[in-house]
């Protein structure tokens, strides 16, 4: 079950992922920059910025993609009405080495200025009304 908003309205969500070492930097590339990626949730109302982690484990890389949103109705918009379900698109499919069924949802109790410095850099870089 998804938690509600804290009194700053943020709520977390994070999945994890998997590729061969051989596609790690043509994956991290696509989550960072395309519009299926990090880029992409500028666009939806309600997000409030993301974070792409990434660490090598022998053969394996791992990836943890955390966005912020305002709602559960925000995540809703990007994930569809069962937003505990992870989003895949073919080239996902095409890397993943085992795709992961959900994407996990949390409160943010405190973020050491994270969501807020990102959403701050976000309306400055992104012009006027598409933010």
């Amino acid at each position: 079950m998804a938690p509600e908003a804290s009194k700053r309205g943020t709520i977390a969500r994070v999945w994890h992922g998997m590729v061969p070492i051989e596609k790690a930097d043509g994956y991290a590339e696509y989550l960072a920059e395309s519009d299926l990626g990090v880029r992409g949730y500028r666009a939806i109302p309600g997000n409030r910025g993301a974070s792409l982690l990434r660490r090598v484990e022998g053969r394996q890389t791992h990836f943890v993609l955390i966005s912020y949103w305002e709602s559960v109705e925000a995540i809703r918009r990007y994930a569809g009405t069962d937003m505990e379900k992870a989003r895949y698109f073919p080239y996902d499919l095409a890397c993943l080495v085992e795709p992961e069924p959900k994407a996990e949802h949390f409160e943010v109790l405190a973020d050491g200025g994270t969501a807020p410095a990102i959403e701050r850099a976000l309306r400055l870089a992104v012009p006027r009304g598409l933010w």
